[in-house]
Formats: C-alpha cells, structure tokens, sequence
C-alpha cells in the first residue's frame, strides 16, 4: 500500500540529525521506494533569488526550503489550489499538488492559492521507509493540507503532533534536550 500522500514526523529515537524534528510529507511510496521533502526546514534564500516567476504566489515565509539532503541543485515545488482545478497527474493529496515551474504562473493551468519551493528532497531505497518505520524513526500521521503551506515552520513538528491522538500528541511538549528537562 502506498504511503504516498502521508506526513512521516521525526520520532526522538531517530539516528539522523538532519532529519531530527522534521516533518516530511511523503510524495512517492512503492517498490521502488519512497521520495518525500522536508516541510519544516526554511532557508534564508528568497524564492524570488530562486524562481522570480514565481515569488508572488509563494505562501509565507517565502523563502527556499531544504526538501531534504538528496539535490540540492534541483526544485521541487508543491501548490494548493482549487481541488478542482488541481492536475490529476500530480495531485499528492485533497488541493495539494506538484507544481511545474517550468510554466509561468497565468500561463492557462491551475490558479495556485499558494506554493512552496524545496531544495532537495528525501529518498528511501526499497524496503529501507519500512525498516525505519518498524525501528520506530518515525510516526506515520495523516496530512493536513495547511501542512504544505504553514506559516510557522518552526513550530510545525510540534503542532503535526499536538493534533494526533493518544502517546504521539504527548511527544510534541518534548524538549530538544531531554537531559535539561
């Protein structure tokens, strides 16, 4: 079953720093394995330095995000839009979808609410999401379409959290430091 569509947050017991607290929105899950960006990682780079075509329909803060450690030297872009208007080929989820920023904005295809642009992304060969997942690296939660476009990156671990049911909503008072608790 595909994952694809799905937020995978970043547990305590995760081995990785760059992806310590992060939020990754899961943008492909099969055999091949699984490719995804970091939603909570904003750079200093205006998108404007970026894409200029596309600075004005940038959701706040707009500024370049760092999708993950995996090519950095390429964009990918995701959008929200009228769920009618949103292509079908590249919907990820409800009014999100990949946005192509090859094309201008105006130029005929969606009239895009809000963007946001990653600098890399993350990327999982086969079976390695799943080994992770059963380790306990990351809690697997359901996407809220305001995850894509949050205005407040920096607290998003905390409020994907918050939102969740049960232990996991426990975790988003965690402090960064657990020894200075």
């Amino acid at each position: 079953m595909s994952l694809a569509g799905r937020l995978l947050v970043a547990t305590p017991l995760i081995a990785d720093p760059t992806f310590e607290r992060t939020v990754v929105l899961l943008l492909a899950h099969g055999r091949d394995g699984a490719f995804g960006v970091v939603l909570n990682r904003p750079s200093d780079t205006a998108v404007g330095e970026v894409v200029p075509d596309w600075s004005a329909s940038t959701a706040a803060p707009g500024v370049l995000f760092l999708g993950g450690p995996v090519g950095r030297d390429s964009l990918v872009a995701l959008g929200r839009c009228s769920e009618r208007e949103v292509p079908v080929e590249a919907r990820i989820f409800a009014d999100c979808a990949a946005v192509d920023l090859e094309r201008t904005p105006g130029d005929g295809g969606p009239d895009w609410d809000q963007i946001r642009v990653f600098a890399g992304s993350a990327g999982w060969a086969p079976g390695q999401l799943e080994d992770e997942l059963a380790e306990g690296a990351w809690w697997l939660v359901d996407a809220d379409p305001g995850d894509v476009t949050t205005s407040d990156p920096d607290r998003q671990w905390s409020a994907v959290l918050r939102r969740q049911r049960g232990e996991v909503a426990w975790f988003a008072n965690h402090p960064d430091d657990p020894s200075a608790n």
